[in-house]
């Protein structure tokens, strides 16, 4: 019998750029204009179907990698966004910026650190005066610093790691609540790091297992408020974090390639679980993990 399957159909193992990468080295954050191969997050192939329509969108790590690649879908699909960043990284968050306006959109660049607790707050009521309202907010920057030694990790980096990860979830969400909505949505980013941690990643990976738990608890907090809570946790995705002392450089150049998909992950390819988690196609779903892992499983 003739096979007659669509020939068209993206093979997975090839959809998105496989090859090894350049051991490259930024200090952080890491600009991605300056990566090689440059983290596809969705600029020429995501393409909107009005699932945001009138949205009102907070993202944090905006500029690059997950954070970017979401930002731009939500803008393509409706939402006005406000991003954040930190003040280095304002070449990467122009271009975000462009790609919103040219999406129709409006956007608003709030540049600031997120490990300090009274700009968090400032950030929630920028966003919400600027935007005009808020309801959907994505939590996306992340701090990870690759650390060989557990005795070598010092307390400072410590400190800020959980600042940034953990500790300014407290410090943007309990601010926001009083603008959210019945119908908002909280998206939290975990990692595969949280079920699955690399030895040189001890204070990333107890980060990314307290959001996992946060983000769980909080949700079953907020449901009954009409506010639903979920997390997504990547694999190994190709970002300016990995450039920027994520990854021992050595690791680089075979970045996810031990996946069962033979490939690094690119952020594009978590544009669309952000999307719908903040979409009403999710109304059932709250306090749930979506893995994209390229085959790590997260269970």
């Amino acid at each position: 019998m003739e096979n007659k399957t669509n020939t068209q159909i993206p093979n997975p193992l090839t959809q998105y750029y496989s090859g090894g990468y350049e051991v490259q080295q930024q200090p952080a954050p890491g600009i991605q204009a300056d990566m090689h191969p440059k983290p596809d997050c969705g600029e020429e192939s995501y393409r909107g179907c009005c699932k945001l329509t009138g949205r009102k969108a907070l993202v944090t790590g905006g500029d690059s990698g997950i954070g970017r690649a979401a930002a731009i879908a939500y803008a393509r699909e409706g939402a006005d966004v406000a991003i954040n960043y930190l003040p280095a990284e304002q070449r990467d968050a122009e271009e975000v910026k462009k790609y919103i306006e040219e999406a129709g959109r409006k956007a608003v660049l709030i540049p600031g650190d997120i490990s300090d607790e009274n700009f968090c707050k400032q950030l929630v009521e920028e966003a919400h005066e600027q935007l005009g309202g808020l309801d959907i907010i994505a939590l996306v920057a992340g701090k990870q610093v690759a650390v060989k030694n557990f005795e070598d990790i010092p307390t400072e980096q410590l400190l800020k790691t959980f600042e940034v990860n953990v500790f300014s979830l407290f410090w943007i969400l309990q601010p926001a609540l009083k603008y959210l909505p019945a119908g908002a949505s909280i998206i939290t980013t975990t990692s595969i790091q949280a079920y699955r941690p690399s030895e040189t990643l001890l204070d990333y990976a107890a980060t990314k297992g307290a959001i996992m738990a946060f983000s769980r608890a909080l949700a079953k907090q907020l449901a009954k408020k009409g506010i639903r809570v979920n997390a997504v946790a990547p694999g190994p995705i190709w970002t300016a974090l990995q450039v920027s002392g994520g990854q021992p450089p050595e690791k680089l150049k075979e970045f996810g390639s031990t996946t069962p998909l033979q490939r690094a992950g690119q952020p594009a390819e978590l544009a669309g679980v952000y999307v719908f988690l903040a979409s009403p196609e999710s109304s059932y779903v709250t306090a749930e993990v979506y893995g994209v892992t390229g085959g790590n499983h997260t269970f």
